[in-house]
């Protein structure tokens, strides 16, 4: 029987000390003791999580559930598309609907589910904005969009879009000038010094709950959308 402490030498010939490699025998790894700086942090992340809005699984569950309900008629999983798939079926509706750019009744509905169902449709902007037009009222949405499309733009033509935007829209004497709260004009009137294509982040968002609040709750409102969506239903 080998003895578990016995020094033997190791293939190249060294000196080797089996306890040395022995895991009960390892060091203890160093503990490095946090500073009062990381503490604090620490103290302050765990207070924060303390503080944060916490939601039952029953409310959660509800939630769920009712977006289902609100959506299973565009899972074409359970229900059959209207008009059919183009592509498995004989009906030609769909291109005739694209061509003609004329939405669909479900897809007409969709829009009064919340306004990021109108925003993220090219049809349901273009209605949105048709409607906003009539009442003089366009140049929120359009900035919003306007935001929108320099942060899709190449690098190089940020900084002249930038420009182009805060002279429309925030400078004063804008042509088409928008109300944003004193914190969101500071903060987007040092991001301009500096642009880029997140300089109108705080501004953005700000326009984004004005609209949700008054100009999305008026289009639905409106006899502009409402005959709209029963003109689809006939």
């Amino acid at each position: 029987m080998k003895q578990p402490h016995k020094t033997r030498k190791s293939v190249y010939g060294l000196q080797n000390d089996i306890r040395s490699h022995s895991p009960a025998h390892a060091p203890a790894p160093e503990v490095k003791e946090p500073t009062e700086e990381e503490m604090r942090h620490q103290i302050q992340h765990w207070q924060a999580q303390l503080d944060r809005h916490r939601l039952k699984m029953s409310k959660v569950a509800e939630s769920l559930l009712s977006y289902t309900e609100q959506y299973v008629e565009y899972d074409p999983f359970f229900t059959s598309p209207e008009p059919s798939n183009p592509w498995i079926s004989d009906d030609i509706t769909v291109w005739e609907l694209e061509t003609s750019k004329e939405p669909g009744q479900q897809r007409v509905k969709r829009w009064g589910y919340g306004i990021n169902e109108v925003l993220k449709d090219p049809v349901g902007r273009e209605q949105f904005l048709k409607f906003l037009e009539s009442e003089f009222s366009s140049e929120n949405l359009r900035f919003w969009l306007a935001v929108q499309e320099v942060k899709k733009r190449p690098i190089r033509e940020v900084p002249t879009r930038v420009q182009e935007i805060w002279q429309e829209f925030l400078a004063p004497g804008a042509p088409s000038a928008i109300n944003v709260d004193s914190k969101s004009y500071d903060k987007t009137t040092q991001n301009v010094k500096d642009p880029g294509r997140y300089a109108f982040e705080d501004a953005q968002e700000h326009i984004y709950k004005l609209m949700k609040s008054d100009s999305y709750s008026r289009f639905l409102r409106s006899t502009f959308y409402q005959e709209l969506l029963q003109a689809k239903k006939k």
